[in-house]
This record gives C-alpha cells, sequence and structure tokens, in this order.
C-alpha cells in the first residue's frame, strides 16, 4: 500500500463512537507497512509558514469544547521526532518554501484522533507539519511534492481533514453514524473520488470551479487542503477510495490511498 493517505477524522468524539469510519481506521492500521514515523497536516494546524512540530514528546491536546469528560481524558503518548522535522524543512527549504520548526507543538485532534485508531501502542513517531493561511490547493500540492522523498523513504504521509465539511447543515436528526448522504455530498464526493483515481491533479486544484456543490460542501478548504499535501507526496499522482461513509447524512468520512 501506498506511503501517503488522507483520512477523514470527523468529530473529536470518533474514538468513542461506533461507526463504520471508526472501524475501518482501526482496520486500515493492521493492514498497512509499518511507517517508520508519521508526517501528518491537520485541518486544525494553520501558520503564516510551513510549520513542523519538533517537540521530543508532543501534548495530546484537547482543543475542542463540550463533548463528553471521558474523551478529556483520552491521551496519545506517542514520540516526535525533531531529526525528522529538521529533514522536512530542509526539503521544503531547498524548494524555497520558508519553513520553520516549532518545537512547543502538541498534537491537535486531527492529528491524534486518528491515529489513535489506527496505531493505538503509540510506537510509531510522528511530526506535525501545518497548512499554511491564504494558501490554497496549488501551494499546499507543492508542499506534498516537496516532501515526497519522506514517503519513498517509508514515512507515511498522511494528510487528515474531512472530504466534506460543512458543519451549519449536519442532519443532527439522523441517528449520527451510517447514514446515508445527502445528493450534494454524494455527487460532490463521488466526483472528487473519480478524479482522484484518473489521477487528474489539475481538476483537482480546480475543484471549487468544477466539482458540483465544491462551496456548498467546503465553505472554508481547510479541511480538504490536506488532501493535496498527500496528493503531492505521492509517486504517480493517482489514489483510490479505501473507504466511503458519511455521519449525520453531510460529513463524509472518505479514506483515500496514493500511489
Amino acid at each position: 500500500m501506498a506511503n501517503t493517505l488522507f483520512v477523514s477524522h470527523g468529530a473529536p468524539i470518533l474514538p468513542l463512537t461506533p461507526s463504520p469510519a471508526r472501524d475501518f481506521l482501526t482496520e486500515l492500521g493492521r493492514q498497512i507497512p509499518r511507517p517508520s514515523a508519521v508526517l501528518v497536516v491537520s485541518a486544525h494546524f494553520q501558520a503564516q509558514v510551513p510549520t513542523f512540530g519538533a517537540h521530543p514528546k508532543p501534548e495530546t491536546v484537547h482543543d475542542f469544547r463540550g463533548f463528553p469528560a471521558a474523551l478529556y481524558e483520552l491521551q496519545y503518548p506517542v514520540l516526535g521526532d525533531p531529526g525528522l522535522a529538521e529533514q522536512a524543512a530542509l526539503l521544503l527549504q531547498r524548494e524555497g518554501f520558508d519553513a520553520q520548526l516549532a518545537g512547543n507543538r502538541g498534537l491537535d485532534h486531527g492529528a491524534w484522533v486518528p491515529l489513535m485508531l489506527m496505531f493505538p501502542e503509540a510506537d510509531i513517531p510522528v511530526v506535525q507539519l501545518s497548512l499554511v493561511r491564504g494558501e490554497g490547493p496549488q501551494y499546499h500540492l507543492r508542499l506534498g511534492e516537496a516532501l515526497r522523498a519522506l514517503a519513498a523513504d517509508g514515512v507515511l504521509v498522511m494528510g487528515s481533514g474531512a472530504v466534506t465539511h460543512n458543519l451549519s447543515e449536519l442532519d443532527w436528526s439522523s441517528g449520527g453514524a451510517g447514514t446515508q448522504a445527502l445528493p450534494w455530498v454524494s455527487g460532490f464526493t463521488d466526483w472528487f473520488g473519480a478524479r482522484i483515481e484518473a489521477g487528474d491533479r489539475e481538476r483537482l486544484v480546480g475543484y471549487r470551479r468544477e466539482a458540483p456543490h465544491a462551496v456548498r460542501n467546503h465553505p472554508s478548504e481547510e479541511h480538504l487542503l490536506p488532501l493535496f499535501v498527500a496528493l503531492g507526496a505521492s509517486a504517480t499522482g493517482h489514489g483510490r477510495r479505501l473507504h466511503a461513509s458519511v455521519q449525520m447524512r453531510a460529513l463524509a468520512m472518505d479514506v483515500y490511498a496514493f500511489d
């Protein structure tokens, strides 16, 4: 299996709530080759320039409110990898990016929620990379391209966000997990999946102009931008959808692997 992935992390409660997506991520961690480290790009870490977390023991950050107390007790005591962070920053700098290190950065829920399910032993080092505020798909695709050597060397480059993310249109009466997608959600996810399988980077980068209901599914882009980093880091640019499910009819939990 490829060394670049995009996962939809859903709500922070995912580890404690039965769902097809939770079950899939748990099984995915058992199936993929064990990586030497994970470089994760989360929708919930944004900075002015590409920034790598470089703490040797990153904190589990509970960056949310209003959830059950049990969620705030979860910890993911994984080690960081400052050496990998430095190596990755150098790769970006060689390509003209003003990359920086953040020695005090912990792991937000976009990083630790899926990783806790995939690698529950917390025995694979993790480095987190930020998105860059104000930059779009093309920029983040280039970020991934600059990191391609890491994926080729056994590091799992993983984007974590959501294939759709319009929280104002979630159907809270639908019963949560395992529900049927609304038509404007499935129209978008089907278009996106077809373009990924075709390796059509140009149309993916221009998805806001071409994809059906693109702006409705992503009023802002931060939850889809990690996908472009994973896409850029892949060797061929072709991908495949490993999992598709939806929560509350509008939150698509798709997972992609890239070759």
